[in-house]
């Protein structure tokens, strides 16, 4: 695992390099409901994708109270190809039941005065929450500092070495995270890190050659290791 100064200056060319790459944009935030809801489209998947499966939910039902009583199948269907869609759509009907059985509305926006500890508190006793929604909701909508972690963004942070690859404690690596990334910076290094790894750091044949971070990361180092090392070892021509 490198030193703090090696992931400092690591995390650093993530924002310099990528940024150059990926121009991500600020989102307008939403209640915490609809963020709730967002991050559970979020999770493991791309803006692009979550924003569509978010669009579609607002649009093809009248309400939150609509997509409560529907079927599993009915907003898995709204999804389109996210992935896990049957698994989100059960935890979105999930969620919105707890919230309307304990409030008898969709309105969450009273845990805004409970502080934000206290709020992600209370979030995180949903049975649809995880780590990574009560974070993203926190980083987004709380006022709090908080870098959510899904599967890709862990698989590419293990890639730089920013993480071990025996790390499996979520809560551990984000509070590491959130000790070396600005509050200011955490969103934009959310939305970077998942294009990355969406665009170029797939989980299967990564693109370590076309990535802006290869000289940096260790896997692109040992990629480029490998490279040279076959090269060197192919017959001269005579």
């Amino acid at each position: 695992m490198p030193a703090t100064t090696n992931k400092q200056r690591l995390l650093n060319g993530v924002f310099t390099n990528l940024k150059k790459r990926y121009d991500p944009g600020q989102r307008q935030a939403q209640p915490i409901l609809e963020e709730f809801v967002y991050a559970i489209c979020r999770d493991g998947t791309t803006r692009d994708h979550a924003d569509r499966a978010f669009r579609n939910l607002r649009e093809q039902f009248f309400d939150w109270n609509e997509v409560r009583v529907s079927s599993i199948r009915e907003v898995q269907e709204a999804f389109g190809e996210l992935p896990d869609a049957e698994e989100r759509a059960q935890r979105i009907i999930s969620f919105l039941q707890e919230v309307f059985e304990t409030t008898f509305s969709f309105d969450l926006e009273p845990l805004h005065k409970k502080g934000v500890k206290q709020a992600a508190k209370q979030l995180a006793r949903y049975q649809a929450a995880n780590d990574f929604a009560v974070s993203w909701v926190t980083q987004q909508t709380l006022g709090g500092h908080a870098v959510p972690v899904d599967p890709p963004t862990l698989r590419v942070l293990r890639r730089l070495g920013l993480a071990d690859h025996e790390q499996e404690d979520g809560e551990a690596l984000r509070a590491s995270l959130e000790h070396l990334i600005p509050k200011a910076k955490a969103p934009l290094f959310n939305e970077l890190i998942s294009a990355l790894a969406d665009d170029l750091c797939a989980e299967d044949a990564p693109q370590c050659a076309a990535c802006p971070l290869a000289g940096e990361c260790l896997t692109g180092q040992e990629a480029g290791m490998v490279t040279s090392a076959a090269r060197s070892s192919r017959p001269k021509s005579r």
